[in-house]
């Protein structure tokens, strides 16, 4: 049971990192989801949004984050 409380306490941790991570973002003016390449379709009775480019973005940020941490963990 410790071990499944370590990772839960972990994963607090990352969820609160992430979560000042976009709050810095837009206390600082950062336009994600606002990004040149995110669909946004509005019409009369509804609307549709997908963040492409913001999504490719925070995948590409997130990729070299996991890397740079297995690097130096050494795994």
């Amino acid at each position: 049971m410790e071990s499944i409380a370590r990772y839960l306490m972990l994963g607090g941790i990352v969820l609160f990192l992430i979560g000042g991570g976009v709050y810095l973002a837009a206390k600082f003016g950062l336009p994600l989801g606002r990004l040149p390449g995110d669909i946004r379709i509005e019409g009369e009775n509804g609307s549709f949004y997908f963040p492409v480019t913001t999504s490719i973005l925070v995948s590409v940020v997130l990729t070299v984050v996991v890397n740079v941490i297995g690097k130096f963990l050494g795994k």
